[in-house]
């Protein structure tokens, strides 16, 4: 199976849970075996791939500007993309752009995606029963792509995935393990760094650096920028 073969059953959910004018939005970046495979919450319309016209990738966060602070600050991005990003409008990206963005995760050796491929208008909350919709179907993506480590952001995702009870305050750089289908995956659960969950941008990141560091994920051109480069130093 390939991740193209999940794409139908998302857009059949998208109907049922999504809006209806929008489309889904699916994954995108490092499919074979990523360091880090980072798992939000759901797409909103503010990604402009969403749209029926858009006919470039449908991928997570097209059009949008602050989630790309987090990965940058991971050093996950190159400078000349991230200054870019925060240079244009979000209605300015092109499906040239989210292409050269995307070949740049990938370059990165990461993988974005959302528990819930559902398209929504705005930003409103979705019940669990939705997202309960989408795991067996993130699972299969986790069996395609085989990442090394898992980041789930926020609580609701992280309760869903882990099938337990999560307080993202409470797990900090507590490792979780699932076995699914006989292979077991890593995982570690942090706050949501966007939306209503941008001040704690700077828990996220600390997390991930701990995290990235333990797995010796962090290369060595990050370690040499670390003390050199900030967001307020891009400009």
């Amino acid at each position: 199976m390939q991740l193209e073969d999940l794409k139908t059953e998302y857009d059949k959910l998208q109907l049922q849970y999504g809006a209806k004018e929008l489309d889904s939005i699916y994954s995108g970046g490092c499919t074979k075996n990523p360091d880090i495979c980072f798992v939000f919450m759901n797409p909103t319309g503010r990604n402009i791939a969403s749209s029926k016209n858009w006919k470039g990738l449908k991928s997570p966060w097209i059009g949008t500007k602050n989630i790309w602070d987090l990965f940058f600050e991971l050093h996950l991005m190159d400078k000349s993309i991230y200054r870019k990003i925060k240079e244009m409008k979000g209605s300015d990206w092109t499906e040239a752009f989210a292409e050269e963005v995307y070949k740049d995760v990938e370059r990165h050796k990461y993988f974005i995606t959302n528990l819930g491929k559902c398209t929504q208008i705005d930003a409103r909350e979705l019940p669990d029963k939705v997202y309960q919709k989408y795991l067996h179907l993130l699972e299969k993506e986790f069996e395609i792509i085989k990442p090394k480590v898992i980041i789930l952001f926020g609580n609701q995702v992280s309760s869903i995935v882990l099938q337990q009870k999560i307080s993202v305050s409470q797990v900090r750089k507590q490792l979780f393990e699932k076995t699914i289908n006989g292979n077991t995956y890593s995982f570690y659960s942090v706050y949501y760094p966007v939306g209503n969950g941008r001040f704690h941008l700077d828990k996220s990141i600390e997390d991930i650096k701990w995290i990235m560091n333990r797995l010796s994920i962090y290369n060595q051109e990050a370690m040499e920028d670390e003390n050199k480069e900030s967001i307020a130093g891009v400009y």
